[in-house]
């Protein structure tokens, strides 16, 4: 995702500059984005120290890839601080074109890690679009323990907003 960062960092090309908006709006979706992938990593503890078992819980339940969803809000995001609106329609084409490739080498490892019940999931839950009908709210123990670990494993996604908002407030 380096590639269109760069550009809508350093392009000032039909710049829009309403700082309330661009600040307001786009550290929002930002955040929509970075509380989402805190949400899926509270369930799927993928940078945490625990043993990994098949996620169906917490936005688990709703879509199969949380995470990708997140990083495409908070590239989202970026686009509206840097004020470049114009490209948010590119950088969610690339994102679905890019997350579309990793998401299926993924799931072709979990099938073979997980077999039958990853296949059951793959079934019930959809790739992109959640499913807010129909699932079942599955009980997921101690999720709670994980929500300080899983908001420090996410921090680092905040640098990348350092760069966008210094590009809004500086320059």
């Amino acid at each position: 995702m380096i590639p269109p960062l760069f550009f809508v960092l350093f392009s000032v090309w039909g710049h829009v500059d309403n700082k309330v908006l661009t600040l307001g709006l786009g550290s929002a979706v930002f955040c929509v984005g970075w509380f989402l992938r805190i949400w899926a990593q509270i369930h799927l503890h993928y940078r945490l120290r625990v043993k990994k078992i098949l996620t169906t819980t917490g936005p688990y339940r709703f879509t199969r890839n949380p995470i990708y969803i997140g990083n495409a809000i908070i590239l989202l995001g970026l686009c509206l601080v840097s004020g470049i609106f114009w490209f948010l329609p590119i950088m969610f084409v690339y994102s679905v074109l890019i997350y579309s490739f990793v998401i299926r080498y993924e799931e072709a490892h979990l099938e073979n890690k997980y077999g039958a019940p990853y296949e059951a999931y793959l079934a019930a839950v959809p790739r992109w679009i959640p499913r807010l009908s129909q699932q079942q709210r599955q009980h997921a123990p101690d999720v709670l323990q994980y929500l300080w670990p899983s908001v420090k494993a996410e921090m680092y996604n905040l640098l990348y907003l350092l760069p966008f908002l210094a590009k809004q407030l500086f320059f």
